[in-house]
């Protein structure tokens, strides 16, 4: 089993673009959250599928360490 980190961003007419930093190109859109989270797991299911037909390596986030910082401005 693989972790991947996905990136939700929200758009101005709705709805969200997801991204997947550690596979570029996977990208995908959801109108809710919901519905980006489903997007997001088929979109990066068939990128594995493309990139294992390839011969490909398969990365992923599993040994990434995200954190986030506040900064006062």
């Amino acid at each position: 089993m693989k972790t991947y980190r996905i990136l939700l961003q929200p758009e101005p007419e709705g709805g969200f673009t997801v991204t997947v930093p550690s596979l570029p190109g996977c990208i995908t859109y959801g109108e809710t959250l919901e519905e980006a989270h489903a997007m997001a797991r088929e979109a990066i299911e068939l990128c594995i599928e493309v990139m294992q037909e390839q011969g490909m390596e398969i990365p992923d986030d599993s040994r990434i360490l995200e954190y986030s910082l506040t900064i006062a401005a």
